[in-house]
């Protein structure tokens, strides 16, 4: 009734060393997130960096465990294991240790200071004058003028604080 053109033993025991895959998954994922953490920053949106990478990786690793690209489905449940394992391990380290926790998490950095734009900072996060004025809007902020302070957070949204009104 049912036929396998592979035996159990092909199936369920690794081809590759185990070890070798958990340090492939371990470095593929921290350069990729170290590359995300750096550069990608702003383009993340509302989602956590390690989120969306965790995702993206498990999706590869899973697919090549199901798909046959590995002989074993062990091999699939190990990367998919490592992946898994150090999407944890980050988030914990920044839970329990605060050094980790400014290195993996960059503090905000402030793009308005008391009605003034700070170009500079701008730049350095490829933040346009189109899409500030846009979040300002939205805020319901018609000039900078009118903002105390006003930052892109670390998951790449601007949050802004208006100055108070006068005579309050």
């Amino acid at each position: 009734m049912f036929e396998f053109s592979k035996g159990w033993a092909e199936v369920f025991l690794p081809t590759q060393s185990v070890l070798e895959m958990f340090v492939r998954g371990t470095i593929m994922y921290l350069v990729i997130f170290v590359l995300m953490r750096f550069v990608l920053k702003r383009q993340a949106g509302g989602l956590n960096i390690s989120d969306v990478l965790l995702v993206v990786l498990l999706a590869d690793a899973a697919q090549n465990g199901m798909a046959g690209e590995y002989r074993s489905i062990t091999e699939g449940v190990v990367l998919v294991s490592t992946i898994i394992f150090w999407n944890f391990m980050i988030d914990w380290l920044e839970y329990h240790v605060p050094a980790m926790r400014r290195l993996l998490r960059p503090a905000p950095l402030m793009l308005i200071k008391d009605g003034r734009i700070l170009r500079g900072h701008m730049r350095q996060e490829l933040v346009t004058m189109d899409e500030l004025m846009s979040k300002l809007r939205e805020e319901g902020v018609a000039s900078p003028s009118e903002v105390a302070e006003a930052y892109i957070e670390p998951d790449g949204n601007i949050s802004v604080r208006k100055t108070s009104a006068k005579g309050q």
